[in-house]
C-alpha cells in the first residue's frame, strides 16, 4: 500500500477517486463544496434530493460528476461536525477505505484529513488516516488455501493537506503512520499464527529476519543451556513440560549514542499456554496462541522504532516458550530458584508469565537501563477491571507511567493506571518460599506486578498488562496489534528521528 501527502483542489484531481465528506444534517465539507460550484451545484442536488443523510457510516459513490477530473467522487457521512471524536474519525476512514477497496478505486485522493477531530491536529489525522487504513485492509488470510482476491483493491492513497507548508507536517506523519503500522501488522501476524507454527524458534526466526532487515538492530538468542547456566530456574520452570525448546530472544537497536541508557522492553512470549498441570478449560483454550502477544508487540514496537530511524537505543527482551502439562512438568507446590535467587512457590502453573518474566527482568538489569517496560498478556483479572479497552499500567517510577499513560492519549491506544501499593504485597507470602507465585482471587492484576516489583529494584520500570487489548474474540477473533502505538509514541516522545529514511540491508 502506498501513500503520498498533496496539497491542492479537489475538482483538479486526476483519480480513480475523490473522496470528500458530508457532515449531518445534508451538509457539505469544504473540499465538497468546492466540487460542488465547480460542478454547477451538482453534490447539493443530490444531497437535497436526500441521496445521502451524513451519518457516519453512510457513503455515496458518484460518477462521471460535471467538471471534476476524477473518474468518481465518494461521499462519506462524517456525523455532526463538532461531534467527531477518534473513534468517529477512525470509523469515517475504515468506512471510506473500504469502500475504496471493493469498488475499483486503486488510486484515490482523499480529503478527509481536512475533517476537525476534538483535540486532534492535522498531523494526528495524518498519521491515524495512515493506521486506519492499514487496519482496514488487513486481510487474517494468510493460510487459507482459497483466498477471496480483489480484482483491483485500492493500492495508492494520496492524503490531501491545506497548504503547500503542511506538506512537511504532513510527511512527517506519514511515515510516522506506515511504521506504527508496519510495527502492528508484525504483530497482528505473528499473534495469529497458530501455536504449531509459531513456536518459540519461529519467533527467534523472526528477530534474526529483522536484524538481517534493519542494520542497526543485533539480535542475540540465548538457549536453554545457558539459560541453565544464567540460574533462569523461574523461566525453567515452566518449559520443563514442553517438547518445544526455549528461547531467550535479545534484539539490541542502536540508533543512539554509546553512552546512552537504552530503553529495555520485556515481553512475555508464552506461544501456547495450557496452563500446565493447572490445566484451562477446554472452551476457548485455542486462543492461549495469543499468550505471545507482549512479545509480539516488542518485536513490533522495534520494527517501527527501526522504520522510523530514531535516535535511540532500545533493547527488545523475550523470554519465549511454551506452557504444556507433561510428566516433566512444574506440579503446584513445587519450589524453584529464580535467577535474582528468590525462592518462589509455584501454587498455581497457569500463573506462568510473572515467571518467566522475573527472570527477564534480573536478566535486564544488565544493560544499565534508563527505563524497563515489561508488556505481558498477564492476568484474566485486568479483562475484568478493564475489559477491551484500556491496558492496565503499574510501575515504581511515577513519571514512567506518567509518560506511558500520555502517549496511550497521543496515540488513541489507551492506558489506564492502577495503583501498586504497598498494602497488596501483604497477600505475597508463603510458609514455604520467599515468595508465592499467586495471591488469591482479590486485585489478582495489581498482585501480580507486586510479584514482578520484587525484581525490578534495581531500575525505573513499568509493567503493562494487556490481557484485554491485545486480541478481540468472537466473529471478528484476532490480535490487534496493541501496544504497538502506544509503545511507538512513548518511544517518539523520548528519542528526536535521526532521518527520514531508514537504509535497509537487502
Amino acid at each position: 500500500m502506498e501513500f503520498n501527502v498533496k496539497s491542492g483542489s479537489p475538482s483538479k484531481q486526476r483519480s480513480a477517486c475523490v473522496v470528500v465528506g458530508v457532515f449531518e444534517p445534508r451538509r457539505l465539507a469544504p473540499a465538497a463544496e468546492v466540487l460542488d460550484k465547480a460542478s454547477g451545484g451538482h453534490l447539493s442536488a443530490l444531497l437535497r434530493r436526500g441521496d445521502i443523510e451524513g451519518k457516519v457510516g453512510q457513503t455515496l459513490l458518484l460518477h462521471h460528476v460535471p467538471n471534476a477530473l476524477a473518474e468518481r467522487v465518494l461521499l462519506v457521512g462524517c456525523g455532526k461536525e463538532r461531534e467527531v471524536g477518534d473513534k468517529e474519525f477512525q470509523r469515517i476512514i475504515t468506512t471510506a477505505v473500504t469502500h475504496l477497496n471493493e469498488t475499483g478505486s486503486m488510486e484515490s485522493v482523499s480529503y478527509l484529513t481536512e475533517i476537525s477531530v476534538k483535540s486532534r491536529n492535522l498531523h494526528w489525522k495524518v498519521r491515524h488516516t495512515v493506521e486506519a487504513t492499514r487496519d482496514a485492509l488487513h486481510r487474517t488470510d494468510q493460510l487459507k488455501s482459497k483466498k477471496d482476491d480483489l480484482r483491483r483493491p485500492l493500492r495508492k492513497l494520496t492524503l490531501m493537506v491545506p497548504k503547500r507548508s503542511d506538506l512537511t507536517d504532513g510527511e512527517s506523519a506519514m511515515r510516522e503512520g506506515m511504521a506504527i503500522a508496519d510495527g502492528v501488522m508484525m504483530a497482528r501476524m505473528l499473534g495469529d499464527l497458530p501455536g504449531n507454527i509459531c513456536t518459540p524458534s519461529y519467533l527467534a526466526k523472526q528477530a534474526r529476519a529483522m536484524s538481517k532487515r534493519y542494520p542497526a538492530l543485533k539480535v542475540t538468542i540465548i538457549e536453554k543451556a545457558q539459560m541453565e547456566k544464567l540460574g533462569m530456574g523461574a523461566l525453567l520452570s515452566v518449559t520443563a513440560g514442553s517438547r518445544e525448546a526455549p528461547k531467550l530472544i535479545i534484539a539490541e537497536y542502536n540508533g543512539g549514542k554509546t553512552k546512552d541508557k537504552p530503553i529495555v522492553l520485556v515481553g512475555k512470549g508464552v506461544t501456547f499456554d495450557t496452563g500446565g498441570i493447572s490445566i484451562k478449560p477446554s472452551p476457548t483454550m485455542d486462543e492461549m496462541k495469543y499468550d505471545m502477544c507482549g512479545a509480539a508487540s516488542v518485536l513490533g514496537a522495534l520494527t517501527a522504532c527501526a522504520e522510523l530511524n530514531l535516535g535511540c537505543n532500545v533493547i527488545g527482551v523475550i523470554p519465549t516458550c511454551e506452557n504444556m502439562p507433561d510428566g516433566a512438568a512444574t506440579k503446584p507446590g513445587d519450589i524453584v530458584t529464580s535467577m535474582s535467587g528468590q525462592t518462589i512457590e509455584v501454587l498455581n502453573t497457569d500463573a506462568e508469565g510473572r515467571l518467566i518474566l522475573c527472570d527477564a527482568l534480573t536478566y535486564s538489569e544488565r544493560f544499565k537501563p534508563d527505563v524497563v517496560i515489561d508488556i505481558a498478556t498477564l492476568t484474566g483479572a485486568c479483562v475484568i477491571a478493564l475489559g477491551q479497552h484500556a491496558s492496565a499500567v503499574m510501575g515504581n517510577h511515577p513519571p514512567l507511567v506518567h509518560d506511558l499513560l500520555n502517549a496511550g492519549k497521543a496515540s488513541g491506544d489507551r492506558a489506564w493506571e492502577m495503583p501498586l501499593w504497598d498494602e497488596y504485597n501483604e497477600q505475597l507470602k508463603s510458609n514455604f518460599a520467599d515468595i508465592p507465585n499467586i495471591a488469591g482471587r482479590e486485585a489478582g492484576s495489581i498482585t501480580a506486578a507486586c510479584f514482578l516489583s520484587r525484581f525490578t529494584k534495581k531500575y525505573h520500570w513499568a509493567h503493562m498488562d494487556i490481557a484485554g487489548t491485545a486480541w478481540v474474540s468472537g466473529s471478528k477473533k484476532g490480535a490487534t496489534g496493541r501496544p504497538v502505538p502506544l509503545l511507538t509514541q512513548y518511544l517518539i516522545d523520548r528519542c528526536p528521528e535521526k532521518g527520514r529514511r531508514v537504509t535497509k540491508k537487502s
